[in-house]
């Protein structure tokens, strides 16, 4: 049981582009309107444990991953264009516009192929190596889920506590610009890794 949630805390708290969205919410002032996005994080999750932990891993073939892919960088990319864009105003924090929402944590989560790979070895191998089944399974995605929303949550946080200690926009702004291009370098990473390097090896 320990080595699941270990597991777990290691795939799901390390930076990637989900928590890396979280700290610039955190930056930006806007912790109090994170928890939607949190929520679809952690509903993406939840999604996966639930579905792969009944059925396996038997829809999760090559194609379908390079497919998810594929349609994740193009998100990431969005996502990393809208953060470029937004507006800074630092002295109304909760009154400003709000830049990622429930639906954006849930595509993102749900396209991103770590998240897949992050929860395939807990719903396929670890749970049945447990004996986690019907209603624990449940109980335990469901657990995990809270994890889940929780580590883009704590990315928020810390983002809070250096956004506190910035107090020029334009400072902010060029932050902003760099987690965007952070985030196009980790879609480009994806994108060499999951959807490249599989359609070349086929070729």
């Amino acid at each position: 049981m320990l080595a699941i949630v270990a597991y777990a805390l290691g795939a799901m708290y390390s930076p990637g582009p989900v928590n890396l969205l979280g700290l610039n919410i955190g930056i930006n002032g806007r912790a109090k309107q994170s928890v939607g996005f949190c929520l679809g994080v952690g509903t993406a999750m939840l999604v996966y444990l639930l579905v792969l932990g009944w059925v396996g891993a038997a829809w999760i073939n090559d194609e379908a991953l390079l497919v998810v892919s594929a349609l994740g960088c193009g998100y990431i990319v969005y996502l990393a264009s809208k953060i470029a864009r937004s507006s800074i105003d630092l002295s109304k924090p909760d009154n400003a516009p709000r830049l990622l929402s429930f639906r954006d944590g849930l595509i993102m989560q749900l396209l991103n192929p770590k998240a897949i790979l992050a929860t395939l070895p807990i719903a396929t191998l670890q749970f049945p190596a447990a004996d986690i089944h019907g209603l624990s399974l449940v109980v335990w995605a469901f657990g995990l889920a809270m994890l889940a929303a929780g580590a883009p949550g704590s990315y928020v946080m810390i983002g809070s506590v250096v956004g506190n200690r910035i107090k020029s926009p334009g400072i902010v702004k060029r932050f902003n610009w760099l987690m965007a291009g952070l985030l196009v370098a980790v879609a480009l990473s994806i994108g060499y890794e999951h959807v490249w390097l599989p359609l070349t090896s086929t070729a």
